[in-house]
C-alpha cells in the first residue's frame, strides 16, 4: 500500500463520515419537523409545515444518495446540507422558542 492509497482512503472516510453526520442532523430535523404542531411554523413567521416536511425529506434522499453513491453527487449533497442547516439553526430554534422546548440543548 502505497501513501497515495493511503490518503486517497482517508478522503474517502472522511468525506463519508461527514456524509454520515449530515444525513442523521437532516434526519433529526426531520423528526423534529414531523413531530411539531403546524400552527407553530405560521406562529414564527416560518413556511408551513408541509414545506419544510416536503423540503427536509428531499434533503434526506439527496445526503443519503451521496453518501451511498460517492463524490459524484457532491453539488445536490451541499443543496440537502445547506436546507438541513437552514431548518437546524433558524426555524427550528423559533419553534422551539415558541413551543417551550429543548430540543438539542444542553439542560440546566
Amino acid at each position: 500500500m502505497t501513501v497515495q492509497d493511503v490518503v486517497l482512503n482517508a478522503r474517502l472516510y472522511l468525506v463519508l463520515a461527514l456524509g454520515v453526520i449530515a444525513g442523521v442532523s437532516a434526519l433529526a430535523a426531520l423528526v423534529h419537523a414531523v413531530s411539531t404542531r403546524a400552527d407553530a411554523f405560521t406562529a414564527v413567521d416560518a413556511q408551513s409545515k408541509t414545506f419544510w416536511v416536503a423540503l427536509l425529506a428531499g434533503s434526506n434522499v439527496l445526503i443519503w444518495l451521496f453518501v451511498i453513491g460517492g463524490l459524484g453527487m457532491m453539488v445536490l449533497f451541499l443543496v440537502g446540507v445547506v436546507a438541513s442547516m437552514v431548518y437546524i439553526v433558524d426555524v427550528r430554534v423559533r419553534v422551539d422558542e415558541i413551543l417551550n422546548r429543548n430540543w438539542f440543548r444542553k439542560l440546566g
